[in-house]
């Protein structure tokens, strides 16, 4: 609630501060809009989305919290930083109703455990903008695009240098924001992980985003997936992809996660081919079905493996 009548919202008043002045900060070239925007997307503005304004302050006083923040930083009032110099005056009780208020506020935790929660948000807020390849999450992409192109991950099935080999699809580290309640990954992420090595897998035989558009893909139709040991947080998994089966509609891979040579996991997948026009079972392209049926026909002479077939319940 508000507890004096103001003019418009609090949240209005912010809104009013922060635009009048990228108003001056366009009108005196120092900044465009764009570059102003970004400022926001990429700073303080997904830092306040789950912090607000003074617990982001307060945990940038450190151990000593907001009394410290405040004291090091409140002579800058002062400073020509800002249009905006209609200031109240720094005073000990100004600096005292802050403190106090900070303090029963988020004094019932540390800054190393605010700091933990604001970082585990920050994650957690940022990959869920990766969805959309917008702001922050858009930066992330790039970057792991840039990382991928400097790995052994082939991009097409022409770039492996052995075909006749399960073939490496996923690598990369655990996130923080795919670990649940028990400090390890949630099982929700074992199928996200294994998903990611299917399209991956799609794309070095071509069904990539270019031939999805022409309105041709494959849809997962069955899934087993087995749990064989625990990943945390940090930890760098690899995913590596044989061929069961490969030839008209049908797809079915068999995917193993390791943590160096320590198998985690375990998963297999049935797919069709299927027109996106219809939604019903097609055959793929020419292309895709020539690649894929030479890379069924190498993994044709591996070793069966040892989860495959299985159903839920099974013993070892």
């Amino acid at each position: 609630h508000v507890r004096k009548e103001i003019d418009a919202h609090i949240a209005d008043r912010f809104l009013e501060a922060v635009w009048r002045e990228a108003l001056w900060l366009v009108r005196d070239g120092v900044a465009t809009t764009e570059e102003i925007d970004e400022a926001i997307r990429m700073g303080f503005g997904i830092r306040w989305g789950q912090m607000g304004l003074f617990d982001t302050y307060r945990t940038a006083g450190g151990e000593a919290g907001m009394r410290h923040f405040m004291a090091q930083f409140g002579p800058a009032l002062q400073w020509p930083w800002t249009k905006l110099m209609d200031v109240p005056e720094f005073t000990d009780e100004l600096v005292d109703l802050i403190a106090g208020q900070s303090d029963a506020q988020s004094g019932h935790m540390t800054i190393a455990q605010m700091l933990t929660a604001r970082d585990d948000n920050l994650v957690g807020m940022m990959r869920s903008l990766k969805v959309n390849n917008w702001g922050a999450g858009a930066v992330l992409n790039a970057h792991e695009a840039t990382l991928r192109a400097g790995t052994d991950l082939a991009a097409h099935a022409d770039d492996l240098e052995d075909v006749s080999a399960p073939i490496l699809t996923v690598r990369r580290s655990v996130p923080l924001d795919w670990t649940d309640y028990n400090c390890h990954m949630n099982e929700a992420r074992y199928l996200q992980a294994f998903g990611d090595a299917t399209d991956r897998f799609m794309a070095l035989i071509g069904c990539d985003a270019g031939y999805i558009a022409t309105g041709g893909s494959y849809f997962t139709a069955e899934t087993h997936i087995r749990h064989m040991d625990e990943a945390v947080a940090g930890a760098l998994i690899e995913v590596r992809t044989q061929v069961l089966a490969g030839a008209g509609k049908k797809l079915h891979l068999y995917h193993e996660m390791y943590e160096g040579k320590r198998l985690l996991a375990s998963g297999e997948h049935f797919l069709l081919h299927v027109s996106l026009e219809s939604r019903r079972p097609s055959n793929p392209s020419v292309e895709i079905s020539a690649t894929l049926e030479r890379i069924a026909e190498a993994h044709a002479s591996l070793p069966l493996p040892d989860g495959a077939g299985r159903s839920v319940g099974q013993r070892p």
